[in-house]
């Protein structure tokens, strides 16, 4: 998610719901949905989304027509919407992309103003969920790459564990990519699933827009 500074009071607000997690790993949170429109998360999530660049949505704003109508008007209105509910996200834009074997994925593009909206909920969700995860997970974590997991792996072999298993699921992006059930997904959080962290503007099925 880009190499920018995260600001301090929202690296405070991390490492406070981190050390809750950690320390507490029954622990419901409850009170996280005013966090996400908190004019700092949503400045953060959008310099985020922009320094990734990325192409427009269905609605075709970029980034240049976020500036020109003016940055803090834009996410005064969305953090406005998302407090009062009245947020909803746009449909998603689908596009093809070649794979190497000559078939196509199919990738979901959203508009920029849903981006910032997930970046947002990233920022507040990630440090608990983080607290979940085991050592040895390297996929999709802050400060963690594939290299590390490689080094990792090759200490583990040296220490005489030469069983190595490698698994995949095929086309499981292809299969996800219409609606990610983070709904359901299994948490530690005393069976709270991710879903339920946030409200229900969030959890709403994302119609496809073909391109």
């Amino acid at each position: 998610m880009g190499n920018l500074a995260t600001p301090k009071s929202v690296q405070k607000l991390q490492m406070a719901l981190h050390a809750k997690a950690k320390t507490e790993p029954g622990y419901r949170f409850y009170a996280l949905y005013d966090k996400i429109f908190r004019e700092d998360i949503l400045a953060h999530a959008y310099a985020q989304c922009r320094s990734n660049k990325g192409v427009p949505g269905v609605d075709g704003q970029d980034f240049a027509d976020v500036e020109a109508y003016g940055l803090g008007r834009w996410l005064g209105e969305l953090a406005l919407a998302l407090k009062e509910e009245t947020y909803r996200p746009d449909p998603i834009r689908r596009v093809y992309i070649p794979k190497a074997n000559g078939n196509l994925r199919p990738l979901g593009i959203s508009t920029l103003r849903d981006r910032t909206c997930m970046t947002a909920a990233m920022l507040v969700l990630d440090p608990i969920f983080e607290a979940d995860l085991p050592p040895e997970q390297y996929a999709y974590r802050a400060d963690r790459n594939a290299q590390q997991a490689v080094i990792d792996v090759e200490e583990t072999l040296f220490l005489d564990h030469p069983e190595v298993v490698d698994a995949d699921l095929a086309d499981y992006l292809e299969r996800a990519s219409h609606y990610p059930r983070s709904v359901g997904c299994a948490s530690k959080r005393s069976g709270r699933a991710a879903g339920s962290l946030i409200l229900k503007p969030f959890l709403r099925p994302q119609l496809m827009c073909t391109a």
